[in-house]
């Protein structure tokens, strides 16, 4: 019944943006969206996909393979759950995941904007308070911004270097000019984390550990924790928003509780054990034969199947194009002929999964079959001379024949590195050098699945001659390394939006190649890239922005820096039976925290 639903509501919204004449004029409203008016009504009563009568109680219980070592969650140091970010804190703007992106009044009661998005400005609502019961001010938030925008994590940074000035324009207003043409930036800006300035003073932003619990405006704050074993997020009966239409239905549970653990079947056997009374899988094999256990024949576990509609992403294993193993193409080439997905996905799933085939597959925003055509053609044509083969005549993962030998691709392996100048000497791949070809693999602890799909490509490899390195190291190792980006391959995921805009930038832009902590993992360094996603951020027209985020898919993966696994085009949810969500799904169906923020609970 949706799957037309981004390009019927992206088409009517840029039709209505291009003629709204005096409605674009700069007032205050209820709401914004990237492209023409807001979906919702100024008087709307809850976002179309929460249950507005939900009972508040009960608890919800989930696992995370890990550990965390910081409650801070806004800067690179330290590694939190990765939920914090979401659910301790709130923005100006809160966002419905029913609308490519619309963001609705939170924190702040109106945004206003001119039609060229020059600047933007919000009003604070008068009762916004901190969980202290102290009011939320327009200090608060221009210290917020600031000390985000200069010591906070590198995500944040990019939209802060396009601010020219921040002024406070009334008891309650602030306004951002900016210093660029972007038209996604008073978007951005609606979304950043508002923190209480008091309590940091006299402490270093920068710092990281589990001393400082922040004191934030959400509806859950940090209750009781222990490092590296559980945390729980309390409901806080005085949260000051719950009256909100744009809260109505949300934040239900009184607890939200995350157990961490040391491998993901140990996180399996605990869940059949009772600890969680909620689990998502992501292999599709396990879902159908291994969620046969005692409490879901009784029933006392459901199986729930989440649709959505946003783009697959890409998931997989990342080659760090920084270090001389992976700077030519044809060795990431070869790697890609080497990995013998489909008879991985045989073995691992039953072959009921299917494959990413590029970064925006399974969406309106997804390179198309063939040659390059019409304005995606154009876009590219502009920077043909550094784009690598298949970008514009087209190009298609490999496919293998589903054996183990997988004869044919590893033969093209070996001749693609042989293009590249590398030989097999004695069995040996060696480099031009003359030194042995070696790489190494870095995984984290309890990544069970990564580990056997490794396990099952390294035997391809040493058919070639490789022989890798498989590195496995705790999580907070983990985490220090790829944000220094001190790795040749590693497991990579990165979730893509119906609405990619400023984030490309940090995903897969230039100054991640040298700057760390960004999600450059793999060291991109394209001008067209670049290019292209400048485009996409001051496109005006739907047939602009559709074309740009198509070729930069077409530019992203004939890079081949990752080589593709499972598409989850639905999410698998087991809970327990009184945990219940709220019909129609979202566009975005299961995505961050949607279970956590609008399922409820059932228990007497």
């Amino acid at each position: 019944m949706r799957s037309d639903f981004f390009s019927a509501a992206l088409g009517v919204a840029l039709a209505a943006g291009l003629s709204l004449g005096s409605t674009a004029s700069a007032e205050p409203r209820h709401g914004i969206a990237m492209y023409g008016d807001p979906a919702l009504p100024p008087d709307f009563e809850a976002l179309p996909y929460v249950n507005p009568d939900a009972p508040k109680g009960g608890r919800i219980v989930t696992g995370e393979v890990g550990g965390f070592d910081s409650l801070n969650p806004l800067i690179l140091k330290g590694s939190t759950p990765w939920q914090l970010r979401f659910l301790n804190y709130e923005s100006l703007m809160g966002r419905n995941w029913d609308e490519p992106f619309t963001l609705y009044g939170l924190l702040a009661e109106s945004v206003e904007t001119p039609e060229d998005r020059s600047w933007v400005e919000f009003t604070l609502r008068e009762e916004a308070r901190f969980s202290d019961g102290s009011p939320v001010t327009v200090e608060d938030v221009m210290w917020s911004y600031e000390t985000l925008g200069t010591e906070g994590h590198p995500r944040y940074r990019g939209a802060w270097g396009k601010v020219a000035s921040m002024e406070q324009t009334g008891e309650r207003k602030i306004r951002f000019t900016f210093n660029t043409e972007d038209r996604e930036l008073p978007l951005i800006l609606g979304l950043r984390p508002i923190l209480k300035k008091a309590q940091w003073e006299g402490q270093e932003f920068g710092a990281s550990g589990l001393d400082t619990a922040p004191i934030t405006t959400a509806p859950y704050q940090i209750g009781a924790y222990e490092a590296g074993r559980y945390m729980v997020l309390e409901r806080d009966p005085d949260y000051w928003g719950k009256d909100l239409p744009f809260m109505t239905g949300q934040a239900n549970f009184d607890e939200i509780r995350m157990e961490f653990y040391g491998d993901s079947q140990v996180l399996f056997e605990a869940f059949k054990a009772g600890e969680l009374n909620s689990m998502r899988e992501s292999n599709a094999e396990k879902w159908e034969t291994q969620y046969d256990f005692p409490a879901v024949r009784s029933g006392e576990i459901v199986k729930s199947v989440i649709p959505h509609q946003r783009p697959s992403g890409i998931i997989g294993f990342v080659m760090n194009s920084r270090r001389p193993a992976f700077s030519d193409w044809r060795v990431r080439d070869a790697m890609l002929h080497a990995f013998n997905f489909e008879y991985i996905n045989e073995t691992l799933t039953g072959g009921r999964q299917q494959r990413i085939s590029s970064y925006f597959s399974n969406s309106v925003l997804g390179m198309r079959d063939g040659p390059a055509e019409g304005r995606v053609r154009e876009l590219l044509d502009a920077h043909s001379a550094e784009l690598l083969p298949g970008a514009l005549d087209g190009y298609a993962l490999p496919v293998s024949d589903g054996t183990e030998r997988n004869r044919k691709n590893l033969r093209s392996a070996i001749a693609l590195m042989e293009e590249a100048g590398y030989t097999i000497r004695d069995g040996v791949m060696t480099t031009p050098g003359g030194e042995p070809f070696r790489f190494e693999i870095l995984l984290t602890q309890g990544s069970t699945e990564a580990q056997s799909m490794i396990d099952l490509f390294a035997e391809a490899l040493i058919r070639m001659g490789i022989t890798p390195e498989i590195t496995t190291v705790d999580p907070a190792q983990y985490n220090e390394r790829t944000q220094g980006y001190d790795f040749d391959m590693t497991y990579y995921q990165r979730g893509l939006s119906l609405s990619p805009g400023n984030e490309q930038k940090l995903y897969w832009g230039r100054a991640g190649v040298e700057e760390p902590g960004s999600y450059n993992w793999m060291g991109i360094d394209s001008p067209a890239a670049e290019a292209m996603i400048d485009t996409m951020l001051n496109a005006t027209d739907q047939d602009e922005f559709v074309a740009a985020t198509r070729a930069l898919d077409r530019i992203l993966t004939t890079g081949r820096y990752v080589i593709p696994i499972y598409q989850w085009s639905v999410s698998r949810i087991a809970h327990a039976a009184e945990l219940s969500y709220h019909e129609p799904v979202p566009v975005y169906g299961d995505w961050f925290t949607w279970q956590s923020d609008t399922w409820w609970s059932e228990e007497k």
